[in-house]
């Protein structure tokens, strides 16, 4: 699943905070490079039991998808990893065609690939507990993959209750315990806002991925997607037993408030929680730092599928 290498980018701004971070590069299952970014919690447990990478076993862990145009080093990433890292131990990464990571954009679509390779590596330092939590794209991505990767997966054989049509498996380990998702869209193909509608030229038109290109150092694919991925809304109610939390700005100025309540209610009696957040704007970039100690604190708090 991931194939891992490490060194240290050359300018991460990734703070030191107890001990030094670890910079790795993980390998996706279809060959993607995908830059990624270690932290230890910063609230010490000295006395807890460690697993084998040295990391307390019974410490959460944390896997931040960004959204799209961002990356593993962009400030409200940073931000949002610092704030996390006071109650679990954090996973940066930049999905592939942004950052330092290889590949190109597909918009939330085989970037569930780079979300699994992040989680199963959260695994691997020795962390039982593993919550995603996924920004705009990375939102509709958390969702996914919470859909497609379970406990019960096995690399190689197709989840029944997955349709068949996604071509894609969930890999042992590479499961999350719980899910958050902060300004997700319900579907796809959205353009009833003019943010947008601008996003659509810039992922569909030559001119508009030059932009993205050298404008958003984000580099787009230019096939359309086949087979379409599963939408959010019918990945959600795919996500139980796991805990599911769904946050979302009430001046959201991309996805208005019938894009979370549509999710919601795609998840049933009990399926989710929905946080309304007045005077919120988009993603990671609104996200204040109160709120983001409350996700923190739902993450580590939610019980165990």
């Amino acid at each position: 699943m991931s194939s891992v290498s490490e060194g240290r980018f050359l300018s991460s701004s990734v703070p030191f905070l107890t001990r030094p971070p670890r910079f790795a590069t993980l390998l996706t299952d279809d060959g993607v490079p995908v830059e990624a970014v270690y932290e230890p919690c910063t609230a010490g447990s000295g006395a807890a039991e460690t697993g084998a990478a040295g990391t307390p076993a019974d410490t959460p862990a944390i896997v931040v998808a960004h959204g799209f145009t961002g990356s593993a080093d962009r400030p409200a990433v940073r931000r949002a990893a610092q704030a996390f890292a006071q109650r679990a131990a954090v996973i940066t990464f930049s999905f592939r065609g942004h950052g330092r990571s290889g590949g190109r954009s597909t918009v939330g679509d085989r970037e569930v690939l780079d979300l699994a390779a992040a989680v199963a590596w959260a695994r691997e330092l020795g962390h039982t507990r593993v919550v995603t939590v996924g920004f705009s794209m990375g939102g509709s991505v958390v969702l996914r993959h919470g859909a497609l990767y379970t406990a019960e997966s096995v690399l190689g054989d197709a989840p029944v209750r997955v349709p068949a049509r996604e071509g894609r498996t969930g890999s042992a380990g590479a499961h999350s315990d719980a899910v958050v998702s902060v300004s997700a869209p319900a579907r796809w193909y959205y353009r009833g806002t003019a943010p947008m509608r601008r996003l659509h030229w810039v992922v569909t038109r030559p001119t508009g991925r030059l932009v993205g290109r050298y404008g958003f150092r984000t580099r787009i694919a230019t096939e359309e997607w086949d087979p379409v991925p599963l939408s959010p809304v019918a990945a959600v109610p795919l996500i139980a037993p796991a805990p599911l939390l769904l946050v979302h700005g009430d001046r959201d100025p991309y996805f208005p408030l019938d894009h979370p309540r549509m999710l919601a209610d795609a998840a049933g009696p009990g399926g989710a929680e929905l946080w309304l957040e007045r005077g919120m704007g988009h993603a990671e970039n609104a996200a204040e730092d109160a709120l983001l100690a409350r996700i923190a604190d739902w993450a580590t708090a939610a019980p165990p599928a």
